[in-house]
């Protein structure tokens, strides 16, 4: 005889197959989600991650552009959070230098997701690996950085706000590249400052930008399957005779102006050598290339472009929530 609590065989069945669903495959794949990075590998994360590391900043730019504070970050130097995240790295656990990080820190802020430059990490992938899953990027062309800011912010699950960055980017990019006087190619280099100065070259993000709008890049095109940048002599930047330089400087030692060619250099004459932020390095993400596509356009061209303010422009891409 049925219990006065049985259910009739139909709806025992559908009750059932409702448990099956609920418990089953479908909640364990909905746990996770699987990307293929930059290395070819199918990495399987967490389907919402909530503690975020970044090797380099552009998870700091990308999760923050979303919303999202990360809970560790390298830096480019130790107590110099960059202006264009508002110094919000600032508050995040300290990891170490972006190219030598620190395994033990970062294990000891339990991050679900680690997402990192890839030339930086791949050699220690499995110790990496035993903390959280890692997923690395390149992080170094401006196409690139369409598909891992689209990347990053499916797997953050805001797909529609990684285009919508994207979209806006670029016709920010036409639009001032339709400004900039066609008839002028000022001639410029971005290298990091030393004895024998490292320029980069047309491929690199930030030079991207630049030849985007109307420069023309000293360094010129990478060879093929060779460095993205290049050892530029003072001796042959004087016959190239840039009239623009954006200079990646990590302290008060440059070496480069103690040259006595230096002066010679028709943008040192000018005074137009611009010593730049860590967004020129790290620009890969949307709120480095948007305030670079600004500086940009003011150091080519300061009589149409407005000179540019890194905190404001960033608190504009930020949500407020995040500037607290």
């Amino acid at each position: 005889m049925l219990s006065s609590f049985a259910l009739p065989r139909s709806r025992a069945v559908l009750f059932v197959a409702c448990l099956v669903a609920l418990s089953g495959p479908g909640l364990a794949q909905d746990a996770t989600q699987k990307v293929t990075d930059d290395r070819g590998v199918e990495v399987e994360v967490p389907a919402h991650p909530k503690r975020i590391a970044s090797i380099s900043f552009f998870a700091d730019d990308v999760a923050l552009a979303l919303g999202v504070k990360p809970v560790a970050s390298t830096y480019m130097v130790a107590g110099r959070p960059p202006e264009f995240l508002l110094g919000l790295t600032g508050d995040m656990t300290q990891i170490g230098q972006r190219a030598k990080p620190n395994l033990e820190l970062l294990s000891e802020a339990k991050p679900d997701l680690i997402v990192a430059i890839r030339r930086y990490t791949v050699g220690n992938a499995p110790q990496l690996e035993k903390i959280a899953p890692y997923v690395a990027w390149n992080m170094e062309l401006l196409d690139g950085s369409d598909k891992e800011i689209e990347a990053l912010a499916k797997i953050l699950g805001k797909p529609e706000r990684g285009v919508e960055l994207n979209r806006d980017f670029r016709a920010h990019l036409a639009e001032v590249a339709a400004k900039a006087p066609k008839d002028t190619h000022p001639r410029y280099a971005i290298m990091w400052g030393g004895e024998v100065p490292f320029a980069f070259h047309d491929e690199n993000t930030s030079a991207s930008i630049v030849n985007a709008i109307g420069g023309e890049n000293i360094a010129g095109a990478m060879t093929p399957g060779g460095e993205f940048g290049i050892d530029l002599s003072l001796e042959t930047m004087l016959e190239k005779d840039p009239e623009v330089l954006f200079i990646y400087d990590y302290g008060p030692d440059r070496p480069h102006e103690s040259n006595p060619i230096w002066k010679e250099l028709t943008a040192v004459k000018n005074n137009r050598v611009f010593y730049v932020g860590d967004q020129w390095v790290e620009t890969n993400g949307p709120i480095a290339r948007e305030i670079v596509l600004r500086e940009a356009a003011h150091y080519l061209y300061p009589d149409i472009f407005p000179k540019v303010d890194v905190k404001a422009e960033a608190a504009k891409i930020i949500p407020a929530e995040l500037q607290k």
